[in-house]
């Protein structure tokens, strides 16, 4: 179907909505052991984006309701989160108890699955990582917030890009979400990060390996979903404004927000800023070049009735982040080359403030997305419709400040249909396509990438049933996607012209090709006891390989190789296995969740060599080593342990530890070629954190914290022609506190977050780190740039 043909259907069925009679649901929310009502508590219904919070008799009552199975979600500080499926037929009065808890607890997830449903039921292995993680802890963007969730880990290049790996696998094999619709933001490059700001998500969820089918090829390493904040209650407005300071690259952020719901009509608007210098780390000193800066910006404006709800929303994505080359004097002092072409050793004025320096990229991401959500008769309707324009810009001529060497824009329309029948004997279906078109042009003066075109699209069908304490869920998938690049010939100063100009030479040729591959899952849920969950989930992901790896010819600034294409590659195919067993009692929480994941045709990079032996070079002026696309099959086995105790009668203390572990291998092969690239070393972290929900009638909650990260030695490495290195271990120390204070019984609310990252200052560079392979330091032999060290994180919140 084509896309005016999708728009088309949507407006269609908008306009003949037969919606039944419409059903209160009302109730009341007290406390499990005082009997009280509980005022403040919050009733949500995650499907509707509808909630509403209880007065000071701890009623409620939302109207404009249709018959149907509802998930409903009750939380209040200081309570355990009730979550529950209810069929709703009339009117109904509903009862909910409370019980009091040292820390809420949230059990929602809506990744990966048909509807929302609750977390024990669902089969896929998901993980979920609500606002208080980003108060509590230090992070320098979106990804790197995630780094303490098990079984995630991230490459990155400096402070200011982090990329996602999950169990191992990243870059195109990492679907990113960002309210319902897929980031498209030119992911296959090594320092191309993710344009979301981590001030718009209130809630992420993280689909561990392809059992999610419903967001299409790609997401055979996994899902991450970054949710936006729920809705406000009707009637309720809200104003936001926070900031931070981070001490090692004096990180200077704010964010201001305004949201509210009146007679149904709803709206949220933010801005975001974020400045920060140089990094510092106790080997290098301050790193030259490793700043940036980001403006965000973005506006929400819907509609809840009764036949659901609509929104439109837009955002605008704003950074600039130097890229440190590590290049050095005899004295092992950073050096740049300035707009004369003279090399000159950085020094004082150099490291200090927030300057842009060369070379760096400029990225702007903008998206425009109507979300809708409609209640039918026999089922729902959701459909969401997004376009997203970026503009990733690099910069590597002080000469020339303006002029950008590699300039890729980038239009995506996105387009989502899905459709969930009503319960059917207890199975709960849905089916739906979804897919993108895609174009992709080069506007400067370097060429990576040739110019390409992609149509994308996919359906599937999902369905599931929980009976009595089983839940059984599987699902099937198709995609087709097409990919046609430009050709481009060029002179013998690199600029483009015309195929029959004299002594033209060939930079990309034309490329037309197309994939098709079929996914699927098979899970099983089983609340094997009252605190015992059991899970089984069988999966089958699909990978078209992305333009990079087809079709690259160039060097990329930053990469420290030069990257060549393979049209001959052919789509990855995962199949893996995952095992869970999840203990949750009133003291202990306990999680493991081994896997084992086979992929055909796994895509990689490796060096190219000469007869000799030497590194192959395209370029002699810029000599970088010449690095292939290929493809082999690999096996990745490893999981994750979570484990939290919270001792009777202290139960605000928690003593938390996880351990991670990923071992990937290319069978049959030798030595040198046995393991594949950016694996994750073994992470154990351990932690102790005392919270309090409430300390009396100002201080709402309160906690302190001290962790420990342990990353052992990676010495299982991709050794051939020296692609990568060694790696060793290293240990990390952190502590946290923080309080919030609430004015005026909760309609304010004022908070602080202390954090501390490396406190040992310890000398590291992390396995998955880029700039581990940046030039040798000739004083004193070590190569690359090391990991930022110690940092102090404050943040500040106000809610009005």
């Amino acid at each position: 179907m084509s896309i005016k043909g999708i728009i088309s259907a949507v407006i269609a069925i908008t306009f003949s909505i037969n919606v039944s009679a419409q059903i209160n649901l009302s109730g009341w929310i007290k406390d499990a052991e005082s009997r009280n009502p509980i005022a403040g508590a919050t009733i949500y219904l995650p499907d509707l984006k509808k909630g509403i919070i209880t007065d000071s008799n701890g009623v409620f009552k939302l109207s404009g309701l249709r018959s149907s199975i509802y998930l409903i979600e009750v939380t209040s500080t200081g309570y355990k989160t009730i979550v529950s499926s209810i069929n709703i037929k009339s009117d109904t009065a509903l009862l909910f108890t409370m019980s009091p808890a040292a820390q809420e607890l949230r059990e929602i997830v809506v990744t990966g699955v048909s509807r929302s449903s609750e977390l024990k039921q669902s089969p896929v292995m998901i993980k979920t990582m609500d606002r208080r993680a980003f108060l509590q802890n230090s992070f320098t963007n979106v990804i790197d917030a995630l780094k303490y969730i098990p079984g995630v880990s991230q490459i990155t290049t400096g402070a200011s890009v982090s990329k996602p790996v999950i169990r191992g696998m990243g870059y195109n094999r990492v679907i990113t979400l960002n309210n319902g619709i897929r980031q498209e933001g030119q992911q296959w490059g090594d320092e191309h990060g993710i344009e979301i700001d981590e001030n718009e998500v209130d809630r992420v969820e993280i689909v561990k390996g392809p059992g999610s089918l419903v967001y299409g090829s790609d997401g055979i390493s996994g899902v991450i979903n970054f949710l936006p904040p729920k809705s406000p209650a009707e009637g309720d407005i809200k104003t936001q404004a926070s900031s931070g300071y981070q001490t090692n690259n004096r990180l200077i952020s704010y964010s201001l927000f305004n949201a509210g719901n009146k007679n149904g009509y709803q709206w949220s608007g933010r801005l975001s800023n974020k400045l920060a210098g140089n990094y510092r780390n106790p080997i290098d000193g301050p790193v030259y070049n490793s700043g940036f800066r980001e403006l965000n910006g973005s506006l929400s404006l819907g509609i809840n009735r009764n036949w659901g709800h609509s929104y439109f929303s837009f955002s605008s994505y704003n950074n600039t982040s130097n890229l440190p080359e590590g290049e050095r004097d005899s004295l092992g002092k950073f050096t740049f080359v300035n707009a004369a072409g003279q090399v000159i050793t950085a020094s004082g004025d150099d490291y200090s403030g927030y300057q842009t320096g060369f070379p760096h990229q400029k990225i702007s991401h903008e998206k425009y997305s109507l979300n809708n959500y409609f209640l039918l008769k026999k089922g729902t309707l959701h459909t969401d419709i997004g376009y997203q324009i970026n503009r990733r810009r690099e910069f590597g001529d002080p000469a020339q400040p303006e002029t950008p060497d590699l300039y890729f824009l980038l239009h995506t329309l996105n387009y989502n249909l899905k459709y969930n029948f009503n319960n059917i004997n207890g199975w709960e279906t849905t089916a739906g396509l979804n897919g993108m078109n895609q174009s992709n042009s080069n506007e400067g003066s370097a060429f990576l990438i040739p110019a390409y075109q992609l149509w994308d699209g996919g359906i599937f069908i999902l369905t599931q049933k929980t009976k009595e304490k089983i839940t059984m869920a599987g699902g099937l998938r198709f995609d087709y996607r097409s990919v046609q690049s430009e050709s481009l010939y060029l002179d013998s100063i690199g600029s483009p012209v015309p195929s029959s100009e004299p002594n033209a030479s060939i930079k990309f040729k034309e490329i037309k090709t197309d994939f098709t591959g079929f996914s699927g899952s098979l899970g099983l849920s089983w609340r094997a006891g009252k605190e015992i969950t059991l899970k089984l989930n069988l999966s089958r992901g699909y990978r078209a390989p992305n333009i990079a790896e087809l079709a690259s010819n160039g060097r990329h600034e930053g990469t420290f190789r030069y990257e060549k294409g393979n049209e001959q590659l052919k789509p990855e195919g995962s199949h893996q296995a995952d095992l869970g067993f999840f203990f949750n009692s009133d003291h202990i929480t306990l999680e493991l969740s081994p896997f084992v994941n086979f992929i055909n045709n796994f895509i990689y990079t490796k060096k190219l060599m000469t007869v000799d032996g030497s590194d192959s070079i395209a370029d002699p002026a810029d000599p970088a080593p010449v690095f292939l696309f290929t493809a082999g099959k690999a096996r990745l086995t490893g999981g994750e342990i979570y484990f939290d105790f919270h001792p009777h009668p202290l139960d605000w203390l928690h003593i938390e530890n996880s351990f991670s572990y990923v071992h990937a291998v290319q069978p049959n092969q030798p030595d040198s070629l046995k393991y594949l690239p950016f694996i994750p070393p073994a992470r154990y972290r351990a932690e102790i954190k005392g919270e309090w929900s409430r300390a009396g009638k100002t201080l709402n909650s309160f906690y302190f914290k001290a962790g420990l990260d342990r990353y052992f030695k990676q010495d299982n490495y991709f050794r051939a022609y020296g692609t990568e290195t060694a790696t060793p271990g290293y240990t990390l120390i952190s502590a946290g506190a923080g309080a919030e204070f609430e004015f005026k019984k909760g309609k304010k609310k004022a908070g602080l977050y202390i954090s501390g990252e490396n406190l040992a200052d310890v000398a590291y560079q992390s396995h998955l780190s880029r700039l581990k392979y940046a030039p040798v330091n000739p004083l004193n032999g070590r190569t690359g740039i090391y990991n930022p060290g110690r940092n102090i994180s404050i943040k500040m919140t106000l809610s009005l």
